[in-house]
């Protein structure tokens, strides 16, 4: 076990062991909307997003986390990686990165707006935002996420409250 357990944003006490790292697979797990089909991103309406422009859209997960508000960025078009964006689309990105991190941070009591990007379950190009309380020194770092899913959920009306803040800063 590397020296995570010292650390104090490690989530866990207590023993535990590191599983075998298995051996590579005979190919990558396909992901849902796998080259654009049945993907649900793409037949979303607008109205299950809290946010949009013409191209692209916001929504927080649900149900509510462990975390006080975490949202979903994504291009209104089908593109799988970063690298697949027209410039012009990954320039509006980083725009777009930038206000939402200051509508997040914006929100009382945060400390850090972590951003990340996973690809692993769905094709369709998505950002993460996750904001994580201030002063929570053990929610610090790369176990956010993980804090996410320990955590008891946010109330609902607590979650609505800090989405619809994270909207009307972007408006």
């Amino acid at each position: 076990m590397p020296p995570v357990e010292t650390w104090e944003s490690f989530p866990f006490e207590g023993e535990l062991t590191v599983r075998p790292l298995a051996p590579p697979a005979e190919r990558e797990s396909s992901r849902e909307g796998q080259d654009g089909v049945d993907c649900w991103a793409c037949a979303a309406a607008d109205d299950d997003y809290v946010w949009t422009t013409e191209r692209w859209r916001l929504r927080p997960i649900a149900p509510p986390s462990g975390l006080p508000v975490v949202l979903l960025l994504e291009p209104r078009e089908h593109f799988d990686r970063p690298g697949d964006l027209p410039d012009e689309l990954a320039a509006e990105l980083g725009v777009l990165i930038a206000r939402i991190e200051r509508a997040v941070s914006s929100l009382d009591g945060i400390g850090r707006v972590h951003i990340g990007r996973w690809g692993e379950g769905a094709e369709h190009l998505h950002w993460w935002f996750m904001a994580r309380p201030a002063r929570m020194q053990q929610l610090t770092s790369s176990f956010a996420a993980i804090w996410d899913d320990v955590l008891p959920p946010t109330p609902q009306a607590v979650w609505d409250e800090n989405v619809a803040a994270v909207v009307r800063a972007l408006v």
